[in-house]
């Protein structure tokens, strides 16, 4: 009896753990991200370079995208001077209220506006070109010489830069073809004047102020860079456009060559903290699960990696049908994942109440199963000892008197009695 009474309870707490595993809810899930942000660029321009690749985790200041400028040359060499703009403004802007970016002495420091007639009275010097060079003496004082090239003919009019020499602004002077300043090759006379100074303008906001006031610069250098648009606040962010926060890079929006305008969206990322399991539950398992429900998720790549999650939403609405026209709904579960997970995992995911009420009825099965033997044994030994309270000892098979009429106490005297 004893050991029937064991069987039954062993089945007994099979049967009810079974049942309660029949109830776990076992879901195929991948890792995703419940918060994502966007990047905008806060300037345009043509994309020089990529830094970023999807799926890589950059930091606040990480660069994902370098735009080229426009770069600003010298068209003379000269002295730089006038300086207006400033890193952050708009370059327009700055034009119209100081007439350029900066502005360039160039080495040519004065003209002279000339004609022919007062040149020598013959066909060849009163016909000249653009370009052609020419030799300026000063009336007042021929100590005042130079050269120069002609920039400009307009009929008998025509301009001359000088090249070289010292002149004052009002000096008169006449103009040779030849460096001896022979009368029969004067072209014609003409009045020295300051030449204005070269203005630089350019389009766009400026990124970079590459001179400085007083430099002495070579036809070709790169004065300014400027990129299009314009800078909120006039707050130079430069040409490298950061990622903003931290998080993993979902797409980039742009390519080496491609145009960025202001404000457009340039990226998607990932924020890392934000890690969560979509699943999906079949339809004849939707009354086995509930929000709030903990669970346990293990990554199918590496199974001794094992995660608690809760249960945060399951969709109203059901997915697409898998497989055979079975019909799924999303679940959404939250969790705390460490370094190791990486978004688009594969993960399993079980739910976990029911496993622990099956091994808590398992775990009071076996101590109610394990107490019954000695709650029986101490039984028998309380039933011996009340049979025999008050009964005298004896010697021998057999009870004086012969044996009792109690029939409880026959197997043992039988037994004692065939064991002799």
């Amino acid at each position: 009896m004893k050991k029937l009474s064991l069987l039954l309870a062993l089945a007994l707490a099979l049967c009810l753990t079974a049942g309660a595993l029949a109830d776990a809810v076992t879901m195929d899930g991948t890792v995703a991200a419940s918060d994502t942000f966007e990047v905008y660029a806060p300037i345009g321009g043509t994309v020089a370079k990529v830094s970023a690749e999807v799926g890589q985790e950059v930091g606040a200041d990480d660069v994902l995208l370098t735009l080229k400028t426009t770069k600003v040359y010298a068209e003379e060499a000269g002295r730089i001077t006038g300086v207006f703009g400033q890193p952050g403004d708009a370059a327009d802007t700055v034009a119209t209220r100081y007439g350029a970016v900066m502005y360039i002495e160039g080495e040519a420091a004065f003209t002279v506006s000339a004609s022919t007639e007062s040149a020598y009275n013959n066909a060849s010097t009163k016909y000249f070109h653009v370009g052609e060079k020419v030799y300026l003496e000063c009336r007042s004082n021929k100590s005042r010489s130079g050269e120069g090239t002609i920039t400009g003919v307009e009929g008998t009019s025509y301009t001359v830069e000088v090249s070289k020499g010292s002149f004052i602004p009002g000096d008169s002077v006449d103009i040779f073809r030849d460096s001896d300043h022979t009368n029969n090759q004067k072209v014609g006379r003409g009045t020295v004047a300051r030449r204005n100074p070269t203005a630089v303008k350019g389009s766009g906001s400026i990124v970079r102020i590459n001179v400085q006031d007083g430099d002495t610069v070579q036809r070709g250098d790169v004065l300014f860079e400027t990129l299009d648009g314009t800078f909120d606040g006039l707050y130079m962010s430069g040409e490298n456009l950061v990622a903003g926060d931290s998080g993993i890079v979902e797409t980039i929006k742009a390519e080496q060559g491609s145009t960025v305008q202001k404000g457009g969206m340039i990226a998607v990322l990932y924020k890392r903290e934000s890690m969560r399991v979509e699943a999906q539950v079949p339809e004849d398992s939707l009354n086995d699960i509930a929000v709030g429900d903990r669970v346990m998720i293990e990554l199918e790549a590496d199974e001794s990696k094992t995660f608690e999650g809760t249960v945060t939403m399951i969709s109203g609405i059901a997915t697409a049908s898998q497989g055979e026209g079975e019909v799924t709904y999303k679940v959404l579960i939250d969790f705390t994942p460490d370094t190791t997970v990486r978004y688009g995992m594969s993960v399993v995911v079980t739910t976990v109440e029911a496993e622990e009420e099956s091994a808590e009825a398992e775990d009071e099965e076996v101590a109610d199963t394990a107490e019954e033997p000695a709650e029986a044994e101490s039984a028998g030994a309380g039933q011996r000892s009340g049979r025999d309270e008050g009964r005298p000892e004896r010697s021998g098979n057999a009870p004086e008197g012969g044996f009792p009429e109690n029939a409880e106490g026959f197997p043992d005297l039988l037994q004692n009695q065939n064991h002799d």
